[in-house]
């Protein structure tokens, strides 16, 4: 981490079929006139991060071009498999930059600073990860048919995945994470991330910061982006 500051890596290498009505590169997708991919950036130096990597796939020239315009310095990564495998086999590929705790998010949502602030603060330190939750069920912002549900108790993360039924929050998508977690990946065929937090939660290893009234949204289909285009930058 240059500067002993914290390092990000943001996630950006599927083909986002969902929103390719609206947007060709979905991390190219513009709100407020300037893509998402940087508005994750933004929010992330804004949160304390002062360098990044991203992991690229699809469209990756395209994308790459934009990191031209990005806060802070930025390393590519790429996952050359990026049509046939999970977010997992993503982070596997940026896996040198993770030593120590490293913040990690989606090149899809837009975060505000507030809600990664917030979980930098209240992080507990001995959590191989530690993920940023949003307790606010029903919330109009959150596709419930596709969003990542999170069952917890006393701060710990017990259980994660898009059908549980049993659950109290949601995943926002960003976390904090930690050589533990690489490991988790790299012992299980093709994960997804998921299935790493699913891991270290089972090894009493996984916590969560409950985001408050912080600001996000999953940007993942039509819908989503005219919604966020309406409330970005707020």
């Amino acid at each position: 981490m240059p500067g002993g500051g914290l390092h990000a890596i943001v996630l950006a290498a599927g083909a986002g079929s969902r929103l390719q009505p609206a947007a060709s590169v979905k991390p190219l997708a513009e709100v407020a006139g300037r893509p998402l991919i940087l508005h994750a950036l933004d929010s992330l130096a804004a949160a304390g991060a002062d360098s990044a990597t991203v992991v690229t796939g699809f469209a990756a020239p395209d994308v790459e071009a934009a990191l031209l315009a990005a806060p802070v310095p930025v390393r590519v990564r790429h996952n050359p498999d990026w049509a046939t495998t999970p977010n997992g086999v993503s982070l596997l590929a940026a896996c040198a930059d993770v030593m120590g705790p490293t913040l990690l998010m989606m090149a899809d949502h837009l975060v505000s600073p507030a809600l990664i602030h917030r979980l930098v603060a209240e992080a507990p330190p001995d959590a191989g990860l530690v993920l940023a939750v949003d307790r606010r069920l029903g919330h109009p912002l959150v596709d419930e048919a596709d969003v990542t549900r999170v069952r917890t108790m006393s701060g710990r993360l017990l259980a994660i995945g898009k059908r549980l039924l049993s659950y109290d929050c949601y995943d926002t998508g960003v976390f904090i994470v930690t050589e533990r977690l690489i490991r988790a990946l790299e012992g299980l065929s093709s994960p997804g991330l998921s299935d790493g937090v699913a891991r270290l939660a089972g090894e009493g290893d996984a916590a969560v910061v409950d985001i408050g009234n912080a600001f996000w949204i999953d940007v993942d289909d039509p819908a989503a982006l005219r919604a966020a285009r309406g409330l970005w930058p707020r």
